[in-house]
Order: structure tokens, then C-alpha cells, then sequence
């Protein structure tokens, strides 16, 4: 088991059955042949960060992405969320402009690394946690059932989640919660075009988050960027 798989495990023990399933090996030499022959982001040490940033225990909100940027130097292990020093992806900006128009952030954002949102219980969650340079999706097939398992997890849980779905990919996820499906926020994916993009900054979706989180006690996020 090699060092990312143990912290991985410190932060969300809930997933050892997996890990230890031989689907979970096969998909570790995938990425690491992957890497040997491609430019595969982000880097291995990044590859389960929005799980240790939020362990399971601490999870109140999901934030659930497609798979991380495929250019150099964007992707992190969270969704959505870029290097402080690096320009924010088309959209990441539109996420931005839903902050404004939900009276939770400025614009331009002041940087796109969200790491203040995973420190607070949002888990930044790919479908795939890895990808091949310039070819999106190309690792969605293998962390499938994986990530699956992760959701599964943590709808199963007694303490409130509650779920982020933007655009479909993410929406095809909603089978997996059960329990906590009166908490899923849904909206078109950042990314849309045209009316959808309209219609994705009109969902409220932090304030929406946040009503809910209240009424289960828990404390609402800051979302603002500092």
C-alpha cells in the first residue's frame, strides 16, 4: 500500500473495504502506467487531497466535479479549484460570477485555490482522480466505481450531507443518494452556455447550501475568498 492510499485511509478509514478490493490495485498500476507514459495530472501526491483535507467525518457540503484539468499546473485534487497563482479556467470564473450574483463573493475572484472551502467541510470531489494531458474524461471509466463507493459512504451516514450537483455528469450521480436526498442542490454545470449559464448563477446555490446546513444545526460556510 503505498504512502498516498495511507493517508488516504487515515483521513476516510470508511473506504478500506475498497481499497483493499483487487479492482482498487488494478486501478493503481493503471495511473502509475499512465503516468510512466504520459503527462497525467495532478500529481500523485495531490491525487486523494480532497479526501484528506476533508475527512470523512468533517464532510457537510459535496462539491461533485467531472475529472481534475488536463493542462499543466491547474489541477490540485479538488474540484474546480486551481493554484493561487494560476488563472481561473472558464469555469471557475462562472463560479465566481454565481458567488457575486449569490452575495457570497467579489469579482474578479481573488485567486481559485478553494482549499479555504475543503478546510471547512466541502468535499471537492472528481468523479475521476486522475486524467491523461489533453484528454478529458480519459480516466473516468477506471475511478468509477470507486468514487461511487465514496458517495455511497457518505449518503449513508447520520449526519447531514449535502450534496452539490452542477450539470449533468454530476446529476447521473443522484441514484447513489439515498438517504440524504432531500439535501442535493443541483443547477446547470458552470461551464454551460447562453440561458444556462444564466440560469446557472440564479440557483443561490451557496445560499442555498447554507439554509440547508442551518436547519441541521450545522454551521454555514464562509465562502468568500481570501
Amino acid at each position: 500500500m503505498g504512502s498516498e492510499t495511507e493517508s488516504l485511509l487515515k483521513a476516510w478509514p470508511v473506504l478500506r473495504e475498497e481499497v483493499e478490493q483487487p479492482y482498487f490495485a488494478e486501478l493503481m498500476r493503471f495511473v502509475r502506467g499512465e503516468r510512466a507514459t504520459h503527462g497525467v495530472y495532478p500529481p500523485p501526491n495531490q491525487m486523494f487531497a480532497a479526501f484528506e483535507l476533508t475527512p470523512y467525518d468533517k464532510v457537510k457540503v459535496v462539491i461533485l466535479g467531472q475529472d481534475p484539468y488536463h493542462q499543466p499546473g491547474q489541477a490540485m485534487g479538488l474540484s474546480f479549484s486551481v493554484p493561487r497563482d494560476v488563472k481561473a479556467p472558464p469555469s471557475l470564473s462562472n463560479i465566481g460570477k454565481a458567488m457575486v450574483a449569490d452575495g457570497v463573493g467579489q469579482e474578479p475572484l481573488p485567486h481559485g485555490d478553494l482549499t479555504q472551502w475543503a478546510e471547512q467541510g466541502v468535499l471537492l470531489l472528481n468523479t475521476a482522480l486522475s486524467v491523461r494531458q489533453d484528454q478529458a474524461n480519459s480516466h473516468a471509466k477506471e475511478w468509477k466505481q470507486f468514487t461511487d463507493a465514496a458517495i455511497s459512504r457518505l449518503d449513508e451516514r447520520d449526519r447531514p450531507v449535502v450534496f452539490v450537483l452542477w450539470g449533468q455528469s454530476a446529476q447521473k450521480k443522484l441514484p447513489l443518494i439515498h438517504k440524504q436526498r432531500d439535501r442535493v442542490v443541483d443547477a446547470p454545470h458552470p461551464a454551460a452556455r447562453g440561458p444556462h449559464q444564466s440560469d446557472f448563477r440564479s440557483r443561490k446555490t451557496f445560499s442555498r447550501v447554507n439554509a440547508l446546513l442551518e436547519q441541521h444545526g450545522e454551521v454555514p460556510i464562509d465562502w468568500a475568498l481570501v
